[in-house]
């Protein structure tokens, strides 16, 4: 989706909601808005009184595709997907860039700049960041010379990041409202975990050092979000890089070593100066804010308790947890995992996968102490009816679900990665989750590829439909079935973009 210009503004959108309408209003030139520099609550608000018409839908989509741990020896690629249902390469992969290494693992992606920097004009959002998982390093992609055909911009060496900042497994990359770009680490460079932040120039995308103070890293790191009204933010854990690396085992849990905490820290002073320990919470990975920037709460998905955990700022101005959705245990010879989480732009509805289960869940969160389930679909699973798990007891469900087939394809994994399109109606979803974990829970992705699958939402009452004429198949792919991931738009979306 192309990002609309107006005179006096930068990249994105004012607001969530003007983003959600797929249209802003002109920054008034006697009142710039954000401007760079000025406290945050000492900026003006903008006036915004010239309408634009809405924006266009969304017409391509970009995906990190992963080689490592398949049969292919190849690197990683950025792949293009058209998704506008008028073009006649409608459902195709488009583009392939592929990255100059091998064994990357491409994970997830974040901009150079966003909405953060909507009100500086000197700001466009030309470039896609993708921090490698395994090797550390940071590809810098060009889509703004040509969206439908990226090129590679910039490679920052594993060497880079090491030296400058002792980090590495590099995981979020979120862009600053000071045009600097912050991305998580998951560990140290030999793979102990260490919860860091890299900070890179917003230009040149040299190395700058860390976010954090020296000496001042968490634990374990994994994902996180900010909130500068209210001088947060919050990061989450996932475990340190040699216990993930090259799959799950269950004693490793019982062993304290996996993730079940978040870090508090102050965004102005860099320092982290509460830790939440979740109860029933452990692997907490995805955490969104409420999109709303005034907003003093959000929600994080925690893989392993299956249950999704509401943080919120306190009466005493310090923050606390309290679960609020619990997924209904399965007795199965198995595990759940809530994979990813999604916030609409409007924070009515959130989503979020159960990559095992197989499901994929809507609930309304306009009360956000109790969220409503309002829409349940199974895509695959593990628990599907001659699957590898056989289900004992379900509170939920009267029989295994039935096998997904879309366009003649029998679909392998369960839904893993979502992006919601910024009008709220239109769910896209992805099924690999990481190349060892897939490898060692569905076989048959490895041997298969992901694939792309779209739902239908309903905004209204609430709802989701499988779209059964849209399928991107990567397990037709050039050069051999191919693990696809996170998505991004070009003019961004739910996850990537932060308003201030």
């Amino acid at each position: 989706m192309a990002t609309t210009k107006c005179g006096k503004c930068g990249p994105g959108y004012p607001t969530p909601l003007e983003a959600m309408k797929g249209k802003f209003e002109k920054t008034d030139p006697a009142s710039p808005g954000r401007e760079v520099g000025k406290p945050l609550l000492a900026r003006p608000a903008p006036r915004l009184p010239a309408l634009y018409p809405p924006g266009p839908r969304e017409e391509i989509v970009y995906l990190p595709c992963i080689y490592r741990n398949t049969s292919t020896e190849a690197p990683d690629y950025l792949a293009t997907v058209d998704v506008d249902p008028k073009s006649p390469q409608y459902c195709q992969v488009i583009h392939r860039l592929p990255m100059p290494n091998v064994k990357d693992e491409l994970h997830h992606s974040g901009w150079n700049t966003c909405s953060s920097c909507f009100g500086d004009s000197t700001k466009s959002r030309t470039k896609l960041m993708l921090p490698c998982l395994i090797s550390s390093r940071i590809y810098v992609v060009d889509v703004g010379t040509e969206p439908r055909a990226p090129k590679l911009h910039k490679v920052i060496e594993p060497q880079d990041i090491h030296a400058k900042c002792d980090l590495g497994y590099l995981h979020t990359s979120h862009c600053l409202a000071s045009g600097e770009v912050m991305i998580s680490a998951l560990g140290d460079p030999k793979g102990n975990g260490k919860g860091g932040f890299v900070l890179l120039d917003g230009e040149t995308f040299e190395v700058k050092g860390t976010w954090e103070r020296p000496g001042g890293a968490a634990p374990l790191g994994y994902d996180f979000w900010y909130q500068p009204r209210h001088n947060v933010m919050i990061s989450t854990e996932w475990a340190a890089p040699n216990v993930l690396r090259d799959g799950f085992n269950p004693a490793d849990v019982q062993a304290g070593l996996y993730g079940s905490c978040l870090h508090v820290w102050d965004w102005q002073r860099h320092e982290m100066v509460q830790t939440l320990h979740l109860q029933d919470g452990l692997i907490p990975l995805e955490i969104r804010f409420l999109h709303n920037p005034a907003a003093s709460q959000g929600f994080v998905g925690c893989a392993l308790g299956s249950n999704i955990q509401r943080f919120y700022k306190n009466e005493g101005g310090t923050w606390s947890v309290e679960k609020v959705i619990q997924v209904p245990p399965k007795k199965v010879k198995g595990q759940c995992l809530i994979t990813d989480i999604l916030l609409s732009l409007d924070d009515r509805f959130l989503y979020f996968s159960n990559w095992l289960h197989g499901d994929l869940r809507q609930y309304d969160i306009s009360d956000p102490k109790r969220p409503r389930l309002t829409g349940q679909l199974f895509l695959g699973g593990s628990i599907v009816k001659g699957g590898p798990v056989q289900v004992l007891e379900d509170q939920e469900l009267k029989s295994q679900p039935e096998p997904l087939v879309v366009k003649g394809k029998r679909v392998a994994g369960g839904p893993q990665m979502i992006q919601l399109s910024l009008d709220g109606k239109r769910l896209y979803v992805t099924t690999s989750l990481y190349s060892a974990w897939d490898k060692q829970f569905y076989p048959d992705l490895i041997r298969e590829g992901s694939v792309m699958l779209q739902i239908d939402v309903d905004t209204e009452k609430g709802g989701l439909k499988l779209n059964p004429n849209f399928l991107v198949d990567f397990g037709k792919e050039p050069l051999g079935p191919a693990l696809a991931h996170e998505l991004r738009y070009p003019g961004g979306d739910c996850s990537s973009d932060i308003w201030l």
